[in-house]
């Protein structure tokens, strides 16, 4: 194995440097957002960068989901006790794009400290996410995602489904009713982080815009305009299929009901992140099988291709250039196509630079696991439109619950979903106003 190589490689580097004292690596603190399965392969890198040389020393510290970890870290840089290192959601790179004097630009990071750092050699998809106006890269790009659908083979026997994932809405329903009218399970589908899969990455596949000035990313005086009629008619049609029962609501938020009512066999496919990979094959004893987020093919252009998820590592102001040049060799590290690709065949994260998916391919590790490569086709499926290349805003964080939140209120029935996307949009622009006026 990839893993077992590296570590045994990294043991003998430090055996063989055993003259210096351990005492004297200098010491970063990496705060993060990754509990479970994902934590402990996080926490393997981790160890293998360490056991690589002995000039440095990276702590990894799980802080809780990332909007804790982000919470914490800024109250922690008020009081002068920041990370050198924080993991932060894609939601969040607008708010820390703004934040003057606490970040520590990766672009001028790496050109300080004499570390090759090409963008170029990152995927589009990712690098286009987290640059600035001209081009320059801000953060570190570490745990990308992207929803997909997650489907249990058996249960689509047993219904006697054909062994392939539904490719449109339409045809998602008519499974799900086949799969409750057959016994085979009791629910259709579900969907964790309903926001992210059922608006942000539902409006990119359709080419449908969130907000103006391109979702964000060419002004702070962008307004939301998801209240559009594709919008509201799909979540109506899952109010519907709700009442139907082919659908389950799975939580606002993060859905945290939605994995377990896949893991148990209860309901038949599952919408989450390509990073709940390793979760789902950890959980399940089920044959799984992957698709692509699924679209209306009455909307022309569809599909389109889906955005980024996931987060990256951002540097942070206050500490002292040796601890800076102990970051850089970290993040040089983290580039290593070898290193990409153990942590994107491990997890299912996407292997964020071209080198670290071309070696996975030679490796063969697409033709051995099926649908792999499930995530990386859907995000490549078009040339990102001004709409399908992701989204910048401030207060993202908030605004999310805030959808979610109105979301749940069309699954309760107290809301159309043209309500809830009127309102959604409403309270939703007040923060974006709130952001603009405190940062100008």
């Amino acid at each position: 194995m990839l893993r077992s190589h590296l570590t045994s490689l990294a043991v003998g580097i430090a055996a063989a440097s055993l003259t210096l004292s351990a005492n004297a690596a200098t010491e970063v603190q990496w705060w993060h957002a990754m509990g479970g399965e994902l934590g402990e392969i996080l926490e393997g890198i981790t160890q293998d960068f360490n056991a690589s040389q002995d000039e440095y020393r990276v702590t990894p510290s799980y802080r809780g989901n990332y909007t804790e970890t982000m919470t914490g870290a800024i109250a922690a840089f008020r009081a002068g006790e920041q990370p050198h290192i924080l993991q932060v959601f894609e939601v969040g790179t607008g708010t820390m794009m703004n934040a003057d004097g606490a970040i520590y630009p990766i672009f001028e990071l790496m050109e300080a400290h004499g570390r090759g750092f090409d963008r170029d050699a990152f995927l589009p998809a990712v690098v286009g996410y987290y640059t600035d106006t001209r081009g320059n890269m801000l953060s570190f790009p570490f745990n990308s995602s992207t929803p997909i659908m997650y489907y249990n083979r058996d249960v689509f026997a047993a219904a006697g489904l054909e062994d392939s994932a539904p490719q449109t809405w339409e045809e998602v329903a008519a499974a799900s009713r086949q799969i409750r009218e057959s016994g085979a399970a009791t629910c259709g589908f579900t969907t964790s982080w309903p926001s992210w899969v059922m608006l942000e990455n539902f409006s990119a596949m359709h080419n449908e815009p969130l907000a103006t000035h391109e979702n964000g990313f060419a002004s702070l005086e962008t307004e939301f305009v998801f209240n559009n009629a594709l919008v509201t008619r799909h979540w109506d049609n899952l109010k519907t299929w709700q009442d139907e029962g082919v659908f389950r609501w799975g939580g606002p938020g993060p859905g945290d009901d939605a994995a377990p009512m896949f893991y148990s066999g209860e309901c038949a496919m599952f919408f989450g992140s390509s990073a709940a990979r390793a979760g789902v094959m950890a959980n399940t004893d089920f044959e799984v099988g992957f698709g692509m987020q699924p679209y209306y093919d009455d909307v022309e252009g569809a599909p389109q291709n889906s955005i980024i998820g996931g987060a990256t590592l951002w540097t942070l102001q206050g500490h002292t250039e040796d601890e800076y040049e102990a970051v850089a060799a970290f993040f040089d590290y983290l580039s290593r196509p070898e290193v990409q690709a153990e942590w994107h065949q491990q997890t299912g994260y996407l292997p964020i630079t071209q080198a670290a998916w071309d070696l996975s391919a030679e490796q063969g590790y697409y033709e051995a696991n099926p649908g792999a490569d499930t995530a990386l086709r859907q995000m490549t499926l078009n040339e990102p439109t001004e709409y399908s290349k992701g989204l910048r805003f401030g207060n993202f964080v908030q605004i999310r619950d805030i959808i979610s939140e109105e979301m749940e209120a069309v699954m309760t029935g107290n809301k159309s979903g043209q309500q809830a996307a009127d309102d959604a949009v409403r309270r939703g622009n007040a923060l974006l106003r709130d952001f603009e006026a405190a940062n100008n």
